[in-house]
């Protein structure tokens, strides 16, 4: 009897502690390595030695939008959409105001965020419900806005810019759909454009894919080049704050695994609290061969919001 008991104790020890064993792995990402409070992630890497750093950079004095123009033709992810209506601030008749005349215009804004050139914040893409920290859905997501995790919480990105000119190292004006750039790729981009990647940076990726956006719209959101997730597995163990590339969702698509739906978005955002800019317009920096540069970012003060439309400048 005693044996027996034994057995059976051994057993239900085996059996509960294998029970767990996919609960442990899932919550192996969190809480983050800035604390079991922290709210900002990666962005806790920018100091100010970081940003007189990369100030240092501006040689020429050369500026960049990296942003794309945003309207009602510009390609999204369905349903995403945009829509302006111009206002008159006078009675609608094109009366002036006052003795002087006065006149002028308003615009009503109606557009998803997700649109354009943009930044996903930390609540944007979770694993199972559980975002950045562990943080669960119920907790901080509500119709009218994120309480926790939102665009509006986040300082100003201010730091050195890195461009990896992929389709330079490929040969190519425009890399195909579905090419996937890991890490051999982005180190030997980063050794030929003679820069190495330190902790606070923003990497920016060049595909040559935002060409087809203006050519082939369609064909622009159907796939893409883009990072795969062992590139921002690498890219994460550098302690950038922000992977952004000239395609519509930073990733690779079709993903590497077609079982996986987005897999780079919550490695980056959720498990390492890493930003994620999408669209954003490298072809001026990689035609003038432009490698590092100082990055400058004031996002929109959105309250609640999930993400944003940007236009971040690059200088040289």
């Amino acid at each position: 009897m005693q044996k027996s008991l034994k057995h059976f104790v051994s057993a239900c020890v085996i059996v509960s502690f294998a029970a767990i064993q996919p609960l442990q792995a899932e919550e192996s990402w969190y809480p983050s390595k800035y604390g079991p409070e922290d709210t900002l992630g990666a962005i806790n890497n920018l100091t100010p030695d970081k940003v007189k750093q990369a100030a240092g950079l501006v040689k020429t004095g050369k500026t960049y939008a990296l942003g794309v123009e945003t309207g009602p033709t510009s390609p999204a992810y369905p349903p995403r959409s945009y829509s302006m209506t111009i206002l008159q601030l006078d009675d609608g008749t094109g009366t002036p105001l006052g003795i002087n005349k006065a006149t002028g215009n308003d615009d009503l804004m109606y557009l998803w965020m997700g649109i354009g050139s943009q930044i996903d914040g930390l609540g944007h893409m979770g694993v199972n419900h559980v975002y950045y920290n562990g943080n669960k859905a119920s907790d901080f997501v509500t119709p009218k806005g994120l309480t926790k995790l939102s665009i509006d919480k986040l300082p100003p990105i201010v730091s050195r810019g890195v461009l990896l000119d992929i389709a330079k190292l490929k040969g190519e004006d425009i890399l195909k759909e579905g090419t996937a750039i890991n890490s051999a790729e982005i180190k030997a981009a980063a050794k030929a454009a003679n820069v190495q990647i330190e902790s606070g940076d923003v990497v920016l990726l060049h595909t040559g894919w935002l060409n087809v956006m203006e050519s082939d719209p369609q064909r622009f959101m159907a796939g893409q080049p883009g990072l795969g997730l062992e590139g921002a597995k690498y890219l994460a163990s550098l302690d950038v704050v922000a992977v952004g590339a000239d395609n519509w969702a930073l990733e690779v698509l079709p993903s590497e695994d077609p079982q996986q739906a987005f897999p780079v978005h919550p490695e980056l955002l959720a498990k390492n609290g890493i930003y994620i800019l999408e669209n954003m317009d490298t072809r001026a920096l990689a035609a003038d061969g432009v490698a590092e540069f100082l990055f400058v970012l004031g996002q929109p003060r959105f309250v609640g919001a999930v993400q944003a439309v940007i236009n971040p400048v690059a200088i040289h």
